[in-house]
């Protein structure tokens, strides 16, 4: 990709809408000072004294975050949240965001806020170290009226989007955002409307999932097709295989190997991932990668631009330490052309 081709997609981002439906949560952050431990009192165990707390959208959130750093013109969240404190802290975060509308994100007391609370000790010198995650979730299935909200939220989002992310990132099926009767209104939504780019990823599987571009690693990959995949070439041929088999194209992220890509027609490649620059945290690299697939898809880029455009922005966020970070279109810049300055 050259410069001016990279400035001609990017130029693009600022006139696209964009639906996001899925999980979002709320990701706490509890910084620790381990100069202030103490033992307490009461129960003769360690006291981890909190300094400061902080909060951001994360899972289908950490996406939204993404699109809001490159710039995206108009962000349509499709989701909820509960009626307790989490979840005023993710309405008021998400409402705060620049073109990101909520009339489609759904509060509701008939669940809790999805929350990952994560303890950071920092030392100095030192990396953030995370001590074990306190998270709190939905165990029971999403109740009718919530679907149903949920349902005519996609519906009215999607009419309005050029492109669709979906994401599923419960560990248990239908108690989140994407329940099987979303699944059938997306499936409903590709047919009356198949050149609307919509891109899906779910941590537990995307088997028999509707006719959508799919993402996942080379792991998930393997247990859809069910096969061993050997080496970079199985990989892509069973890649363009479920590209041709969906219509849609699909995305395999390999780590440090970088990804692959192929098309609706069956086409494969694969781009590198950029070197390592220095200690790295790779949460949040997958959903920034989502992405940047996305809205360089919807901007027009071909599937090899967007590729690159992933890759660059997966090996900005993992340099990003103590959080779940993002990448602006000066960083891919910088990082794509460190010799043309914007």
């Amino acid at each position: 990709m050259t410069p001016e081709r990279f400035d001609q997609i990017t130029a693009e981002f600022e006139r696209l809408r964009l639906a996001v439906v899925g999980d979002f949560c709320l990701d706490r952050y509890l910084e620790i000072d381990p100069a202030k431990s103490e033992i307490s009192i009461e129960t003769g165990l360690p006291v981890h004294n909190v300094v400061r707390v902080r909060s951001q959208p994360g899972a289908a959130g950490t996406i939204l975050n993404n699109l809001v750093a490159l710039g995206v013109g108009e962000i349509l969240p499709v989701g909820f949240c509960g009626m307790d404190g989490e979840g005023y802290e993710l309405l008021a975060a998400l409402k705060v965001m620049r073109d990101v509308q909520t009339g489609h994100f759904l509060q509701t007391p008939e669940r809790r806020t999805f929350t990952y609370c994560k303890p950071l000790v920092l030392e100095p010198d030192q990396p953030p170290r995370e001590l074990s995650r306190l998270d709190s979730k939905n165990w029971s299935p999403t109740p009718e009226s919530v679907r149903r909200a949920l349902n005519d939220s996609f519906e009215m989002a999607t009419e309005r989007a050029h492109a669709v992310i979906l994401m599923d990132q419960v560990d248990l099926a239908d108690t989140g955002v994407v329940t099987a009767d979303l699944l059938e209104v997306v499936k409903q939504k590709a047919a009356a409307k198949p050149d609307l780019l919509m891109l899906a990823d779910s941590r537990r599987s995307l088997k028999n999932w509707p006719p959508v571009a799919l993402k996942m690693n080379e792991r998930e990959l393997a247990a859809l097709v069910g096969q061993l995949l050997s080496g970079l070439a199985a990989v892509m041929a069973a890649a363009a295989s479920l590209a041709k088999q969906q219509a849609r194209p699909v995305f395999i992220t390999l780590a440090e190997r970088g990804i692959v890509g192929a098309d609706a027609s069956g086409q494969a490649e694969h781009v590198p991932a950029f070197p390592v620059r220095g200690a790295i945290d790779i949460v949040g690299a997958g959903d920034a990668v989502t992405a940047n697939l996305t809205v360089a898809l919807a901007a027009g880029a071909t599937l090899r631009e967007a590729l690159e455009l992933a890759m660059a922005a997966a090996s900005v966020v993992i340099h990003q330490l103590g959080t779940t970070g993002t990448a602006t279109v000066a960083d891919l810049r910088a990082l794509l052309f460190p010799d043309r300055p914007e």
